[in-house]
């Protein structure tokens, strides 16, 4: 007699199978139409339904990277790797997720392993050409490209060593400082040729010409403050000069200065001072200077640590004041106001230069730049810079590295390669938003003055609540205020809701 449970078993798996297949199916639907959460519940269905099937874990893969799901991205891009041991498609994935982590020396690895198991891999290709820009980016998360790391502080020897992408911290002291060369110059910087002309004649001038300033008797500077709203090219704007003048530059990182114990914020900062002195020409960049250089007022612990590492910070910059050539500090904020005023006065951070929002040219620009290395198809520009008014630099620069991402989950699914479509940076935009909206109206509520009423015993009474600025910082950030007034202001969000939509909708 025939085993009936053994004749059952290819019908349940071809039912499985089946039945993940569909998943999948619509999964892609999903993901076109760009809901990627349910993009998401749909792959899951289809590997529960077939644990084994790469191609659903490779897409969900991707599906988690667009909405910033680093951890799980990860472990299904690992799951594909150990499915498909020879796989390319998932280092690439794996590549794509390193560089949204801003890992780009992992990034680079993997694109090249998947480059080495498929040598005709062009989007692979592609990213690892533009990856060669960001790795001369340097910030806070390692975007460096030939990185040397300062010798031990507190010793006479100078010598720098190689190769290390880290400052060193032990027991809460700096030991040794990252430095680097940046490749990175004006050519890069799209657009702002005001702040540009600004830069050159304020610091470019002063490190590589010294002897001209010197010839018609102005006094070098020491120090600016790069200030705007958040993601708009502060830091790239830094990495730009270090390679129009060939400068060392260090990034230094406000975590790693600060330290709980007493004592310790004050050496890390005499530590960076001390190691930039001894590798001129070199640029310190201090971002976020606002959270290190506060205002000294009121009582109480923090400001008592604030206080030390004030006056810390200003006898670094009156010894580089003495001596500055071949120094020069820059310090970004996105809140100068915040900004001890000893540390604002003239030789220190006497100048102050604002970094506005890209306006449409830039930000048409930046699109063209950010795409340059990618395989396009018909690419409107204007329009893309039309959908995305209001967005920052660092919005652009996302939302076309994902767009880079949808071609990619199709080929995977039909075999067929594609250009990068208009409808993909369309459905990114849509996606991905702007980060500038919400940080102007947390501003506003901070620096301008409002009207409130209030009924007392049966009267209206009008009183006006004045914001944290006094009148003098009003006059001196009046770009800013201008630029938050106005994109906080009702119509103009009114504005550029109906221009960003007619943008992504219409033409």
């Amino acid at each position: 007699m025939a085993d009936s449970s053994k004749s059952e078993e290819p019908k349940k798996e071809g039912t499985r199978i089946k039945a993940a297949k569909d998943f999948y199916d619509e999964a892609g639907k999903s993901f076109e139409n760009n809901d990627f959460e349910q993009s998401i519940v749909l792959y899951t269905k289809a590997i529960n339904a077939d644990p084994n099937y790469a191609s659903a874990y490779f897409n969900r893969a991707l599906s988690y990277a667009i909405v910033n799901k680093y951890k799980e991205a990860t472990r299904d891009a690992e799951k594909v790797l150990s499915l498909e041991p020879e796989s390319y498609d998932a280092p690439y994935v794996m590549g794509i997720i390193s560089e949204y982590q801003q890992d780009y020396t992992g990034a680079k690895e993997w694109y090249e392993l998947a480059i080495k198991r498929n040598p005709e891999y062009q989007q692979a290709k592609a990213r690892l050409d533009q990856l060669k820009t960001k790795l001369d980016k340097a910030s806070n998360s390692d975007r460096s490209s030939n990185i040397s790391e300062v010798s031990t502080l507190n010793s006479d020897n100078t010598t720098p060593a190689i190769q290390s992408n880290t400052t060193e911290v032990s027991d809460g002291q700096i030991k040794k400082v990252k430095w680097h060369k940046s490749n990175i110059t004006f050519k890069d910087v799209v657009g702002m040729k005001k702040e540009k002309k600004l830069i050159y004649e304020n610091i470019i001038l002063a490190i590589k010409k010294p002897e001209l300033l010197k010839a018609y008797g102005k006094k070098l500077g020491l120090g600016v403050i790069f200030y705007g709203p958040p993601g708009c090219g502060k830091t790239y704007f830094v990495n730009a000069i270090g390679g129009e003048t060939n400068s060392n530059v260090i990034i230094a990182a406000i975590n790693e200065i600060v330290d709980m114990y007493a004592g310790n914020t004050e050496k890390n900062m005499h530590a960076i001072f001390d190691q930039a002195r001894k590798n001129t020409p070199v640029v310190i960049f201090f971002d976020e200077i606002d959270a290190l250089g506060g205002k000294r007022e009121g009582g109480g612990e923090q400001q008592s640590f604030m206080r030390t590492a004030v006056n810390q910070f200003l006898q670094e910059m009156d010894g580089v004041e003495k001596n500055p050539e071949g120094v020069f500090v820059i310090g970004a904020t996105n809140q100068p106001w915040d900004i001890d005023p000893a540390l604002k006065r003239s030789k220190r951070f006497g100048e102050t230069i604002y970094i506005p929002p890209p306006d449409y040219k830039t930000r048409k620009n930046a699109f063209m730049y950010n795409t340059r290395k990618m395989p396009l198809s018909r690419i409107n520009f204007g329009r893309l810079a039309r959908a995305t008014m209001g967005f920052s630099q660092a919005d652009i620069e996302e939302i076309c590295d994902k767009a880079a991402l949808i071609p990619a989950a199709e080929e995977d699914r039909t075999g067929k390669r594609r250009k990068i479509k208009m409808k993909d940076f369309l459905r990114m935009i849509k996606t991905h938003g702007n980060t500038l909206d919400e940080w102007y109206a947390m501003i506003r509520k901070e620096i301008i003055s409002k009207t409130e009423t209030q009924v007392v015993d049966g009267k209206k009474q009008t009183t006006v609540k004045e914001g944290k600025l006094s009148s003098e910082e009003k006059q001196k950030y009046k770009a800013l205020i201008k630029d938050v007034k106005r994109n906080s202001s009702g119509w103009y969000k009114s504005l550029k809701k109906f221009i960003r939509y007619v943008s992504i909708n219409l033409f």
